[in-house]
């Protein structure tokens, strides 16, 4: 930390040598409205310069500036005031409303800054503080409940897990529909790193996952097609723009952050507790039974007799403790952020160092981040600037969890009997049996969760450099050229284990799951001709002509083996078997652009253009252009009300386009084998390729209205989108007769239309006390136009769930992730049909609903009175429906609430047989609850809605009286929580957001993931003088 502190130092003492400093005096005041009103967050600069400050909740404001400058003074929907010091050293100011409501400025496409006014499509902006103050190890979590239009979810699976970002409705039949990333203007690698299935696997994270949120200025969604147009194909699900943070000229800012935070696992169960471990409606009479029956409940009564348990001894027959409570832990996450930030008359500069320690409220897992940020700008001319930022990022994944169906899920101990205590299981193995794992169920692939914890190993290690250097030139006050580059460099060392001693390893020797070894390389370089004129007081013309040239390239080495010879030796050579993959792929997208904005008074018209040539594709299908056309009308110029402040209508359209997932679809190539007896062997890919792919394409229009009432007091934004993606990129199933088992085909059209609209308003604005509240809602309908281009097209399975009897699919006339479940058989009466084994039959697969909600939205409050502040949001999501695993388990093993009816006396199905006569079969329910779930998977399709009380901040700024003899200029120490606690929810068992995977190919699908968490914390910021 002495090394850290000596280094900012140096630069400190570098930067201000280099910049340069200025004599000064100092002047203070306060900043008001023409009602009186203190007005909070009021730039005031000096003119000509950049020294500048803000001003406090109290309206007030302190800088130090040279004896003859002047100040600005400016204010979002008040015009701006330029006061001469004279050599005052109090300057108080009267701000007037701007009737005209100039907007503020919006980065879009390419980094192009525009004005709000000029815009003919929807964007919103998040301020980083609010990303920040109580935050997520996934800043993309962050934004639930924030933004109208984007849907966000994740998997809990474990610190920086993924997260599923949907933007306007999912355009993909199987892919992640994700909008693209884009930090300061160049598109970053947000590629999902891994994921979970039927089978299991674990969530290994996406690219925006190892982004500081300290380090974030600000996020704006771009959410139209229009919007993110200038972006390519790669933009076709919209845009998520990143800007980092940055110094101010001639002003020199320390700044120490630390948030600590500890996460409580949530138990959403509601499991029956009155029978225990057993079979047969009896309980284990030995050490043996007792092992069968460990995660099953189809035994007796609960007495408090003493009875068998899996470690051989006798105990009570009774509830056990709080398994769940101890067996997850209270997890902890440390995050200490130190910058320093500066400039001078020709340049500012930023440096940040951040460490995260993360531990998981699974025992042995967490997550060690550190990250070094540097940002400049300098102008080296009058004419000519140079800009560099650059992130490097050291992160460590400890003991990733497995979800789903996965054996060595440490989460199974969520089915443990109710009258087992979690303790029997651990350590998990046996000292005395050369560390094999103790069993306690007779699924040996349902491993003992404790030896999860303390032998299993699923390391990564990932380091990271994303950088943009760039330099424009300004051949005249209205003519620029401008070239960048963005680097994005990745190294993965992945590192997973079975231990020594799994049982269901060959003679438990255990297995090499991954070695491997993965670089990825994002470059993108621009070059961008812009011309910015205003010709007279009401025209002016913004135009942009460039180039983008995009090389990607994917590089992995996998070692994996079976069976390790000396126990507990993790390194290849102590493999029996052993076997060598490796993976390479590499594309280029060269593209040319233009952008084009003519602005007459209070009308916009503006129109882009783009020109890709995709090497993924055939010749003759390889390049595709992408126009768009939007406009903006500001009504309110026209009017004289006193009520409307500010009036726009907006409307866009646009074209664009997208390629497949993976490159090598269009022509064979090899795989290369493991060696048969030394010879090398090598096989075609089972995917036929197809010489005749071309470009998805998508069109958008969008109508849209922005108003506001009483000087901003209301305001209303609302748009209408209609989007249709045609001749999507899937994967189409074929025989295996043929030699492969499928072929990527240009298949079916979807088409997501709805509304979003954000009401913002200020309820109560007097003196020091100020509320704002903000609610934002999406209402969208998804469907599916076309399969195949058949009349009635069959089901197109995506994705599934470990007790295979339902599955994911995509279905003609309905939304995308359409659960397929079966129902009851009923009869033309529509009496449930029941068997002869007196369980009711299996009827036909069918829909059940969408995985994916269609209204979703947020509500978020401000207060503010002096300097406390207090905010919260609530977040809701409805009409999505879960295929939830946890459900048909826990009636297979007899823990749902809906098994204990017919637990003495037996159930007898309300029905008819299927000759029509009542039922009158009476089955043991350890029969009957298990048949009837691998029969009737409709029982396990849940309502997935919810309302969540996302987050609460309460902080306190402390004043300048209290810091004016400290070396701190500010201070604020805010008390924060997260996922507090869920207002409504249909789900009894499990939490509604807890699927297992970001995919949409398995959007819905629940099971076997780690608890979600309530988080509590402290976070402090602190800036130095």
């Amino acid at each position: 930390m002495k090394r850290i502190l000596q280094f900012l130092a140096l630069l400190l003492l570098l930067g201000q040598s280099y910049l340069g400093h200025a004599q000064s005096s100092k002047v203070s005041g306060k900043v008001t409205a023409a009602d009186n009103q203190v007005l909070i967050g009021v730039s005031v600069v000096v003119s000509g310069g950049a020294q500048g400050t803000v001003t406090d909740v109290d309206g007030n404001y302190v800088i130090t500036v040279p004896n003859d400058a002047s100040l600005v003074f400016s204010y979002v929907g008040y015009l701006s005031q330029t006061v001469s010091v004279r050599g005052r050293s109090s300057i108080n100011v009267v701000m007037a409303v701007d009737n005209k409501e100039l907007g503020e400025v919006v980065v879009t496409a390419l980094g192009i800054k525009k004005d709000e006014r000029a815009l003919g499509y929807s964007v919103s902006k998040v301020e980083g503080q609010a990303l920040s103050v109580a935050r997520e190890t996934n800043v993309a979590t962050s934004l639930q409940g924030r933004v109208a239009g984007l849907n966000v979810g994740s998997t809990s699976g474990g610190p920086g897990s993924a997260a599923r970002l949907n933007i306007r409705g999912v355009t993909s039949f199987s892919g992640t529909s994700q909008p693209l990333i884009v930090i300061n203007g160049v598109p970053m690698d947000n590629t999902v790193r891994g994921s979970s299935g039927e089978w299991g696997g674990a969530d290994l994270g996406d690219g925006i996952s190892n982004i500081n949120p300290d380090d974030i200025e600000s996020m704006t969604v771009l959410k139209g097609s229009t919007a993110s147009a200038l972006y390519g194909a790669r933009a076709a699900n919209g845009v998520i723009q990143i800007t980092t943070k940055s110094g101010l000229r001639n002003k020199t800012t320390i700044t120490y952050n630390t948030n600590y935070q500890f996460d409580h696992a949530v138990d959403n169960r509601d499991f029956q507790t009155q029978y225990g471990q057993g079979s047969q409606g009896l309980k284990p009479t030995d050490q043996a039974s007792a092992i069968i029956s460990g995660n099953t409940a189809w035994g007796q009564r609960l007495d408090g007799s003493q009875t068998y348990g899996i470690d051989g001894q006798q105990h009570p027959y009774s509830l056990a403790g709080d398994n769940f409570h101890n067996f997850y832990r209270t997890g902890t996450s440390w995050t200490n952020t130190v910058s320093v930030s500066g400039g001078g008359e020709k340049g500012v500069y930023r440096l940040s160092l951040s460490n995260l320690d993360n531990k998981s409220i699974l025992r042995s897992s967490g997550l060690a981040r550190r990250t070094a940020t540097f940002t400049t700008s300098y102008d080296l001319t009058k004419k000519l600037s140079f800009n560099l930022s650059a992130n490097y990022i050291d992160q460590e994944d400890t003991n990733r969890p497995q979800l789903s169906d996965a054996p060595l899920n440490a989460n199974n101990i969520l089915f443990l009997s109710p009258n087992i205590d979690q303790s029997l299981l651990a350590p998990g193995f046996d000292v005395n049996r050369n560390g094999l794992e103790t069993a306690w169920n007779v699924d040996s692939y349902t491993t003992n969760p404790w030896f999860v914890v303390n032998q299993y190993i699923n390391n990564l290690s990932r380091k990271r450099l994303i950088g943009v250097v760039s330099g424009k030139y300004a051949f005249t006050d209205y003519l620029s050229l401008m070239a960048r580059t963005g680097y994005d460099y990745s190294s993965d060392r992945r590192f997973n284990v079975e231990p020594y001693g799994t049982l269901y390893t060959t003679n438990g020797e255990g297995s090499l799951q991954n070695l491997t070894l993965g670089t990825r390389l994002e470059m993108n370089s621009d070059a961008l001709l812009s011309f910015n004129k205003q010709f007279n007081q009401d025209f002016t013309v913004s135009a942009s002509l460039g180039g983008n040239y995009r090389y990607n390239r994917f590089e992995s080495s996998r070692l994996y083996g079976g069976q390790f010879i000396v126990p507990y030796l993790y390194t290849p050579t102590n493999l029996r078997t052993r076997n060598l993959e490796y993976q390479f792929t590499e594309l280029v997208t060269p593209s040319v652009y233009y952008t084009a904005d003519f602005t007459y008074k209070f009308l916009t018209l503006s129109t882009t253009g783009r020109y890709d040539r995709f090497s993924t594709l055939p010749n003759g299908n390889r390049s595709i252009f992408t126009p768009s056309v939007s406009g903006s009308f500001i009504f309110s110029d026209l009017l004289q009300s006193p009520a409307l402040s500010y009036g726009k209508l907006r409307a866009s359209y646009a074209k664009t386009s997208g390629e497949p997932a993976q490159p090598y679809q269009t022509s064979f190539y090899y795989n290369i084998g493991n060696p048969i007896n030394g010879t090398p062997r090598a096989n075609f890919d089972s995917r036929l390729p197809n010489a005749n792919l071309r470009p998805f394409s998508l069109r958008e229009y969008e109508l849209g209205t922005e108003l506001k009432f009483f000087n901003g007091r209301i305001g209303v934004d609302v748009a209408y989108f209609d989007r249709q993606t045609n001749g999507e990129i899937v994967g189409a199933g074929l025989s295996i007769a043929s030699g492969f088992d499928s072929r990527s085909v240009n298949l079916g059209a979807t088409r997501n239309r709805g509304v979003e609209a954000l009401l913002t308003v200020v309820p109560v604005r007097r003196g020091a006390f100020n509320w704002t509240s903000s609610l934002n809602f999406t209402k969208l309908k998804n469907e599916v136009l076309d399969i195949d281009q058949s009349a009635n097209p069959s089901p197109l399975q995506t994705g599934t769930y470990r007790p295979m009897n339902a599955n994911i699919s995509i279905v003609k006339g309905l939304p995308i992730a359409q659960i397929m479940a079966y129902d009851y058989k009923r009869d033309a009466s529509g009496n449930v049909v029941v068997g002869a084994n007196g369980v009711p039959l299996r009827g036909n697969l069918t829909p059940m609903g969408s995985g994916i909600a269609n209204l979703y939205g947020g509500w978020n409050n401000d207060f503010n009175y002096k300097n406390f502040n207090l905010s919260f949001l609530i977040d809701y999501r409805f009409n999505n429906k879960i295929l939830s695993a946890t459900e048909y388990y826990s009636y297979v093993r007899g823990l749902n609430q809906a098994t204990l009816a017919g637990r003495d006396n037996g159930v007898v199905a309300t029905g008819v047989t299927e000759g029509g006569a009542v039922n009158t079969i009476s089955v043991p329910a350890y029969i009957y609850y298990p048949q009837l779930a691998a029969n009737v998977s409709s029982l396990e399709v849940l309502d997935g809605s919810f309302i969540k009380f996302r987050q609460l901040v309460f902080g306190y700024t402390f004043t300048q009286s209290l810091l004016s003899h400290t070396p701190f200029q500010d201070i604020t120490l805010s008390l924060v929580g997260r996922n507090l606690f869920t207002i409504l929810k249909h789900t009894d068992n499990i939490d509604p957001e807890n699927t297992i995977s970001p995919l949409v190919a398995y959007a819905g699908v629940e099971g076997g993931s780690l608890p979600f968490a309530r988080t509590y914390g402290v976070t402090l910021n602190v800036k130095f003088k």
